[in-house]
């Protein structure tokens, strides 16, 4: 936990970005017969019966100090599926920064041996050398400020039946380019001070 409070403390630095990543599970649903439009008087009417289409993953970076976010859907959540996007944040969206200080959970898939799994050792070695994870600890998730935006998500886009990936991921490019475009800072307020003083029972007993 204090690893991470000390990471959210380090001022800007766009050689050394602090990106947080976090990942949801996602189930498509299709309506089996079509929803009612809005009238006058009378609201949008829906069928509690749907068709489920699958699930995926959604994947989310985002930079706290600048507002900055990227988002994806994936059909699966695997090793292979995290490496590419970690790939993707490194060489597309990062590609000037000398290391990305990355803070993600304790995911079966979020280590460097997924690197290995994806891409051959030179370039597996040469992605793991531009990269620094710092783990949040177990039930400690809400130190991921990427949870937060994924909560943001799930509340102003995702809160309705999309049937496709395609359609998912054309909703969630649309939501994100809004949000880049207003994109806010976050301030993380929470120190390691006042976590050994408000979480002292966390603490080993000397």
């Amino acid at each position: 936990m204090e690893d991470v409070l000390e990471v959210y403390q380090r001022p800007y630095d766009p050689l050394h970005p602090v990106i947080c990543m976090d990942e949801k599970p996602y189930q498509l649903l299709d309506d089996v017969s079509p929803p009612q439009p809005v009238k006058e008087g009378t609201p949008r009417r829906e069928d509690n019966e749907y068709e489920r289409k699958g699930t995926c993953c959604l994947f989310a970076f985002v930079e706290p100090l600048t507002g900055w976010q990227y988002i994806s859907a994936s059909p699966r959540r695997t090793m292979l599926d995290w490496a590419r996007e970690i790939k993707h944040v490194l060489t597309e969206c990062f590609q000037g920064a000398e290391k990305v200080l990355l803070i993600a959970d304790n995911l079966n898939t979020h280590f460097i041996k997924s690197l290995y799994e994806a891409f051959p050792a030179a370039e597996a070695l040469s992605l793991a050398k531009r990269l620094e994870i710092h783990y949040t600890p177990k039930k400690g998730s809400w130190l991921n400020i990427a949870e937060i935006e994924l909560s943001i998500l799930s509340r102003q886009c995702l809160d309705r039946r999309i049937a496709s990936l395609e359609r998912l991921s054309a909703e969630i490019y649309a939501w994100q380019t809004e949000r880049n475009l207003n994109a806010t800072p976050v301030r993380w307020q929470f120190t390691t001070a006042d976590a050994r003083i408000k979480l002292h029972s966390l603490y080993p007993k000397l």
